[in-house]
């Protein structure tokens, strides 16, 4: 009996794994293809562009770019099996030391960012549902509007502008001020999170007072995202029948809309929540070059400016490995969510 159960769970594994090596395989690929056609030269942009040929030569065979496309793949996929990126050329480190520098404090704003988007847009939605047609509606939906489709390099300007240029209520440039930059250990590369632990509240207030409004900006664009999605799914379950009954049985209007109509459309946000924050994880480019935040999307447009490929790959497996993790979590939560896909 126990065979009969766990072979089907088995396959479904055994497939769920192929087809996320598959993807990364074919992202990288796909990455290291356009790398080697992109009109950047690697080999230029190391010994620039007054260096002699046989300097050139040199740095050119040392990339191994002079071996056919297909080996230079199978040579970096050997050393990937083994962790091994390569050296970026942008820091002359390893490319996974750099992505260990930079993805805590992109993780970090992403996170306060989907926080506040989740806290404010899901009510926003909610209520915008309740009072579809009315004055609380359209006000919602303009807002919504507004905040998906505002540039957020506008949003980052005007925030500098505003918050911390005339009002100093924000801090400007960078995570923390420079006073207290590497004053605290590092240990998760949470900001927040070491200084808390090596119980420096002032380094904690300052990290704070840098992170909240670029988080609050990227907050504003994922809350209209989401308040958006939530609005739309409670009007199709609000319209159902299994609303009206419950209605019809004196169930107060509390316990209609959250109690069941949004019981129901849990599941459904736990994608959309997902799929934001990755976005927000590999996509805040424009909000960490406004703030020069230290982060993962910073470094990647920099990499690619320069066409260090080594880097780029690493910043492409990353994004890769975080969509892929999101959308494992989003299906196992489906499961705790709602007992008919067990």
């Amino acid at each position: 009996m126990s065979s009969i159960v766990t072979a089907p769970t088995l396959r479904a594994a055994g497939n769920r794994a192929l087809s996320v090596v598959l993807t990364l395989l074919g992202l990288l690929l796909l990455t290291f293809v356009i790398g080697r056609v992109m009109p950047l030269d690697p080999v230029l942009s190391i010994v620039g562009p007054d260096a002699d040929k046989s300097t050139y030569d040199q740095v050119f065979r040392q990339l191994g770019l002079d071996r056919p496309m297909p080996v230079q793949f199978g040579y970096y996929l050997r050393d990937l099996l083994h962790g091994d990126l390569g050296k970026a050329m942008l820091t002359g480190h390893r490319v996974t030391d750099d992505l260990a520098r930079v993805l805590p404090a992109t993780i970090e704003l992403a996170t306060m960012a989907i926080l506040l988007g989740t806290c404010v847009g899901i009510p926003l939605g909610v209520y915008a549902a309740t009072r579809k047609g009315r004055l609380a509606d359209h006000v919602v939906r303009v807002i919504s509007l507004f905040g998906y489709s505002t540039p957020v390099f506008w949003f980052g300007m005007m925030g500098l502008l505003v918050f911390y240029a005339w009002l100093d209520w924000a801090g400007g440039a960078g995570r923390v001020d420079l006073a207290f930059d590497g004053v605290v250990p590092t240990r998760t590369g949470l900001l927040l999170v070491d200084s808390a632990m090596a119980g420096d509240w002032e380094v904690f207030r300052s990290a704070l007072k840098f992170l909240i409004l670029p988080a609050c900006i990227l907050g504003l664009h994922s809350m209209a995202y989401i308040s958006r999605m939530t609005r739309s799914f409670m009007l199709a379950q609000l319209s159902q029948e299994y609303i009206t009954t419950a209605r019809v049985k004196g169930l107060s209007e509390r316990g209609v809309v959250w109690g069941h109509a949004f019981r129901n459309i849990l599941v459904q946000l736990l994608t959309i929540i997902a799929l934001a924050y990755g976005g927000l994880l590999e996509g805040a480019v424009l909000i960490e070059t406004v703030f020069a935040w230290p982060g993962f999307g910073q470094y990647l447009t920099s990499s690619l400016l320069l066409g260090d490929m080594n880097a780029v790959m690493g910043c492409v497996l990353v994004v890769g490995v975080i969509f892929i993790t999101l959308n494992l979590l989003s299906d196992a939560l489906y499961r705790v969510f709602d007992p008919r896909t067990r």
